[in-house]
């Protein structure tokens, strides 16, 4: 007899297998099914940065609960808090720091505004083409590759049942749930969570409903490994370059800069025209970075909606159907969010509110 379980969550990244441990924990019987390895999505491909400088301010709340996560992570993740200098290089984006700042420390994140030469006395390498500087001790980042391992671990120890190379083809609905079919073996459950990152419009689709998703194709480079040239975190005002060293010496350079292709596509491709500008830029920062060679460029797909906000919580024409993901800063905020997805669907009292997805959604860059 098929086991009908409580609830099947469909994608294993950060948020799918959170979710799942913490139903399982309070003792739902869960089933994960992930199309490809468990966090080898945008979970494990991203830059790993987990700066709060760099979050929405309506996100910062869930930023910075999701950041203590992280740390309680620690080792596990290659957790590292290094802090972090975001800089402004004319008096334009002098402005634009300052706006975006402040705005971001009203929220409750620990940044403040330093001099250049504090800046170049920490990080002597960085130009001295600095008009303005931000800073924040608790920015640090983790390492992403390790995402998968860490959460593959916690679920051989947990009561959850999950599999991998698992795609799911069709999802039927009955008054007893959902029967979700992959190329051989169907599950039933009771309730269903979407949580399938960049492929989740795909997924919704199975369900009849059309949600305006997009996925974003974000480029990350590494170099060669080199002696030490920065110790913290290092942005840009318009958001448009992360760098941080890893203690192998290698320099991860992102900023959400796309490459081409879609999730039906499979894996994204690095365009030269914009990994080109992303790494002069970091060159601009860190001017001794032009004497290192780019090892690799990759690319992970980032799935948003028009408002840019989470899609999190039931979705409204499907009973006991549930969806997560679209989170903008997703890496930081997975952990913390995934939670409180968990108790939705538990039915206790939340800590934060989640965002509807049945919400009318406006374009909105802020």
């Amino acid at each position: 007899m098929t086991k009908n379980y409580d609830i099947a969550i469909i994608g294993g990244g950060i948020m799918g297998c959170a979710t799942a441990l913490h139903l399982a924990q309070a003792g739902m019987s869960v089933i994960l099914l992930e199309k490809d390895d468990i966090g080898q999505g945008a979970s494990g491909v991203n830059a790993g940065t987990l700066s709060l400088q760099i979050k929405r301010v309506k996100l910062m709340p869930y930023a910075l609960k999701g950041h203590h996560e992280w740390q309680k992570m620690g080792d596990k993740v290659g957790f590292v808090k290094t802090g972090g200098y975001t800089l402004a290089f004319n008096e334009r984006e002098a402005k634009l720091l300052e706006e975006r700042m402040n705005l971001k420390r009203e929220a409750g994140a620990n940044i403040e505004f330093v001099s250049p030469q504090i800046l170049h006395k920490n990080e002597p390498n960085i130009t001295k083409k600095i008009v303005a500087v931000s800073y924040c001790a608790d920015d640090g980042y983790a390492n992403s590759s390790l995402t998968g391992q860490y959460y593959r671990n916690l679920l051989n120890h947990s009561s959850v049942d999950y599999f991998e190379q698992s795609q799911i083809i069709k999802i039927d609905q009955s008054d007893k749930g959902f029967n979700v079919h992959t190329a051989n073996p169907q599950y039933k459950a009771k309730r269903l969570l979407l949580a399938g990152g960049g492929w989740m419009k795909q997924a919704a689709a199975l369900l009849d409903i059309d949600l305006p998703i997009q996925a974003r194709v974000n480029t990350v480079s590494v170099t060669e490994r080199s002696p030490k040239l920065i110790s913290n975190v290092i942005g840009h005002a318009t958001g448009l370059l992360t760098m941080k060293q890893k203690a192998n010496g290698s320099i991860l350079i992102g900023g959400g800069w796309q490459g081409t292709g879609t999730p039906n596509d499979g894996r994204g491709k690095v365009h030269s025209q914009t990994v080109i500008p992303n790494i002069q830029l970091g060159q601009y920062a860190l001017p001794a970075l032009s004497a290192l060679r780019i090892i690799r460029s990759w690319t992970g797909f980032e799935a948003n909606v028009p408002d840019f906000y989470p899609l999190a919580g039931a979705l409204g024409n499907v009973p006991n159907a549930y969806i997560l993901g679209c989170v903008r800063g997703g890496f930081t905020i997975g952990p913390y969010i995934s939670k409180l997805m968990g108790d939705f669907i538990l039915g206790n009292e939340l800590e934060l509110p989640l965002f509807d997805p049945n919400r009318q959604f406006t374009q909105t860059g802020k």
